[in-house]
């Protein structure tokens, strides 16, 4: 899942994006709210993690624009301001939640799930969990199984494997995978897609007869039953 934090405190920023990170989210960062429009212009995101309090356009500008240009994902907003009206404007804007500061990461990381089990369910995608032929993902706990036996990923193998599965027999490119499982930085010469890949499929198909995680030549990669 790919997200955008727009937040013009660098060390805020930092420290949302480096546990985002840690828990295995492609995370990408937006100053202002004018650089957040051109990002989701330009760029597929699961979520954005709109502060209020931004230089130039403030953050309920900024979401008003969001939805105005087609942005359907859902917005979590964080703001100083907690006063009741401050929320209903807050949610009028645009938002779907609106986190007070200061809070916990703890507290941020169960609203961006919350979000997200959300949108996936009125999406059709599922709540908390990702099944295809004998493999299932658990999205909540983080942990992968297979035919029962469970299956230790690392945060960027489990994203890797969970985009794999939003897109079942549908072959999606390296640019694919790294616009979702990687942040706008990755640099598209580098192999680690493909060290990745390797790696996903040492766990998760190797110690298995069926093999799920197919190479598309000249495209990238699939997940699918049959070669």
């Amino acid at each position: 899942m790919r997200i955008l934090v727009v937040e013009d405190q660098i060390k805020m920023a930092q420290f949302v994006k480096k546990g985002l990170g840690e828990i295995g989210y492609a995370v990408d960062l937006a100053e202002s709210g004018a650089s957040a429009e051109v990002m989701v212009a330009e760029n597929e995101y699961d979520l954005v993690i709109l502060d209020v309090m931004l230089p130039g356009q403030n953050g309920m500008d900024t979401a008003r624009h969001l939805r105005r240009d087609g942005f359907e994902g859902p917005i979590l907003m964080l703001t100083a301001l907690a006063t009741t009206k401050d929320k209903v404007n807050g949610l009028d804007s645009g938002a779907d939640d609106y986190l007070t500061k200061p809070y916990s990461f703890d507290e941020l990381l169960a609203r961006v799930r919350a979000l997200l089990r959300r949108k996936n369910s009125v999406t059709g995608s599922g709540s908390s969990h990702l099944r295809y032929s004998d493999l299932e993902l658990d999205l909540i706990a983080r942990k992968a199984r297979r035919q029962g036996q469970d299956i230790n990923l690392t945060a960027k193998e489990f994203s890797l494997l969970e985009y794999l599965m939003r897109n079942i027999e549908r072959p999606v490119t390296r640019v694919q995978i790294a616009e979702h499982v990687w942040d706008v930085h990755f640099d598209t010469e580098s192999n680690v897609i493909d060290v990745y890949i390797n790696l996903l499929r040492k766990k998760i198909d190797s110690p298995f007869s069926k093999k799920l995680i197919h190479t598309v030549v000249g495209t990238g990669y699939v997940l699918r039953e049959n070669p």
